[in-house]
């Protein structure tokens, strides 16, 4: 716990964490009110729906939105990001027929968007802002305060709606966006100009990783392209005698051989050992690439992305549990109380958890916490199912956590924008298929038996990532061809 709460003696740290718990705030207190206020104007469930479908449906878009925050400098892009939804949420105050709904539609549409590129650009602007080693620490306390402003935002929200309406809760949301552009306009951060030539990014976990502050005519490794132009054509001019011989034939050979002893060299990251830091011109596609070539990353974004599906399944199996212990819907909220605590709970101690167990073990335990806890509730039991509610609060979020960290430290600066943002498409766009999935299933299936085959088949997504991770020699004999999937 000490190594978490030294995450606020980070100047930048504290910054970041006021604005999440500002924004945050009025994002959690919209997302409630947005689906109320339209079924009061048009008293249709379809519409009220369609607010969430709104928020998420831009996630879909993640790889292409992400590359804004490789191409545009990121701190500008946050506190712009900021000012434009706190510009476009008065709009709102138009709403006061069924007719006008579509307004509330669009704007929650660019607020997904929005939300895509802010969540790649913070992503990415901490990992060079804070210090590599309170990086999980401090992903562990965003995500405990996100979860602390789904539990308290919403009541406020809903009071706010009941006195001043859809309105007034908008005004109050695009005030806490003036406020975040406020605070991150004070972050003290240098961002570094790309240099596609650069080398890669180094992944030793030390406390100042090259490629990420440094700017690029500082890099100390960098091979200028000019001075060796020079130096191969007075190679070729001074060997006439070969015949056939061609400018640029001697250098193949001789870069092969640098790139293959690469693995060697202290600290270079395994991955990028056979290919250049990309530049921020690279194909949005990039991202993906990164993450399905690298052996730490791969598991773990698809474990989150499974843990995700089979979340999606859990939480459409809500009511249905509900009615086995013989409660109201409005149970639901003593369920979702307790597992946001488990979320508050398991995000104060991932710091320290993450730098004792690694990624993925603490990935692991999370998911395997929470295929045991979703199996239990085939058992009727109060006590029992509010104790599996905090249990999977706990675990849900260890592989989230542990794959952003993962993504952050892995990833070369110049690409970061495009991976965060490819891994939350990854991640969380199965949530959406297992709630549709498991909204199917229920009416089918007896909840009791399909909690119980939930629960093993949760369990499974955990054993790969208790196993062994490639070795360095292996990563290093693949050739290029190896990193794209196609």
């Amino acid at each position: 716990m000490t190594k978490t709460w030294a995450v606020f003696h980070d100047r930048n740290a504290r910054l970041f964490l006021t604005a999440v718990t500002v924004s945050g705030f009025g994002t959690s207190a919209l997302w409630l009110v947005s689906g109320v206020w339209v079924k009061d104007l048009t008293g249709s469930d379809g519409l009220a729906a369609l607010c969430m479908l709104a928020m998420w449906a831009p996630t879909l878009a993640g790889p292409l939105l992400g590359a804004l925050a490789d191409r545009v400098p990121r701190k500008p892009l946050l506190i712009g990001g900021s000012l434009l939804m706190a510009a476009l949420l008065p709009v709102l105050f138009a709403v006061d027929s069924p007719d006008r709904v579509w307004l509330v539609l669009t704007v929650l549409f660019v607020y997904g968007a929005a939300g895509v590129v802010h969540d790649a650009a913070e992503s990415a602007l901490v990992a060079g802002a804070v210090v590599p080693s309170l990086l999980g620490g401090f992903n562990g306390l965003r995500m405990a305060i996100t979860e602390g402003m789904k539990l308290l935002a919403p009541l406020a929200g809903a009071g706010l709606y009941a006195v001043q309406g859809g309105p007034g809760v908008a005004l109050l949301d695009a005030t806490t966006f003036a406020l975040a552009a406020l605070l991150y306009a004070g972050l003290r951060v240098r961002e570094s100009r790309p240099d596609p030539l650069a080398p890669p990014t180094s992944t030793d976990g030390g406390d100042e990783p090259s490629g990420r502050t440094a700017t690029a005519p500082r890099s100390p490794r960098r091979r200028p392209t000019a001075p060796s132009r020079p130096r191969l054509f007075k190679r070729t001019a001074a060997a006439p005698t070969t015949p056939g011989l061609r400018p640029t034939t001697p250098s193949r050979p001789r870069l092969f051989r640098r790139t293959a002893a690469a693995p060697t060299t202290a600290g270079l990251g395994p991955t990028t050992t056979h290919r250049r830091t990309p530049s921020r011109r690279t194909p949005a596609g990039a991202g993906a690439r990164h993450i399905w070539a690298h052996p730490i990353l791969r598991p773990l974004v698809l474990a989150g992305g499974t843990t995700m599906l089979c979340a999606g399944l859990n939480g459409a199996l809500i009511y249905a549990v509900i009615d086995g212990l013989g409660h109201s819907p409005a149970y639901a909220g003593a369920l979702y109380a307790a597992q946001g605590a488990g979320s508050v709970a398991v995000g104060l101690v991932s710091g320290p958890a993450l730098r004792r167990l690694g990624e993925r073990r603490f990935a692991a335990y999370g998911i395997a916490l929470t295929a045991v806890a979703a199996g239990l509730r085939a058992i009727p039991s109060d006590p029992l199912a509010l104790a599996c509610s905090a249990a999977i609060g706990a675990g849900l979020p260890c592989v989230l956590i542990a794959a952003l960290t993962a993504v952050q430290r892995e990833t070369p600066d110049a690409l970061l924008g495009r991976a965060v943002a490819t891994a939350h498409t990854l991640v969380y766009t199965p949530n959406v298929l297992g709630l549709a999935a498991g909204a199917a299933l229920v009416e089918l299936v007896d909840q009791r038996p399909l909690s119980a085959l939930l629960g093993v088949a949760w369990l499974a997504t955990a054993v790969p990532l208790f196993q062994r991770p490639a070795s360095a020699s292996r990563i290093a004999s693949r050739s290029p061809s190896d990193a794209n999937p196609a």
